[in-house]
């Protein structure tokens, strides 16, 4: 069973794609910034948008029926590669206990102001 998950970002309905898409016990959550949704206000802060990035993933895997226990990969993108250091901690709090595989690519992100991107896949467990 197919489902989609939206954040109710408005890049979600200007470019035609779901925060996440639940099939079967797989959660795929979209490339998240650190928009905050609500005022769809960023910070300028590269680790602050790092926690944004978390609280809007968190969010969709909720809804989801998931959490970050589940994940199973992540990659980071990230325009500057030296960002990526200083939010390591934030990071490793999410993550650490889980160890996903993991990807991080220096790359150019859709808006200047956007300093990391964070795209996870899960796998929910069954009982």
């Amino acid at each position: 069973m197919r489902r989609v998950i939206l954040s109710g970002s408005t890049f979600e309905e200007q470019v035609g794609y779901a925060r996440a898409v639940v099939d079967g016990d797989w959660v795929h959550v979209s490339g998240t910034t650190g928009f905050d949704y609500a005022t769809m206000t960023i910070s300028d802060d590269v680790v602050a948008q790092a926690e944004q990035c978390l609280a809007n993933i968190g969010a969709a895997l909720a809804e989801a029926d998931s959490g970050f226990a589940d994940v199973v990969r992540v990659t980071y993108y990230l325009p500057d590669a030296k960002d990526f250091e200083p939010c390591w901690p934030v990071l490793r709090a999410a993550f650490g206990e889980v160890r996903p595989a993991a990807t991080m690519l220096e790359c150019g992100l859709s808006d200047p102001r956007m300093r990391i991107e964070i795209e996870v896949t899960a796998h929910r467990r069954t009982s």
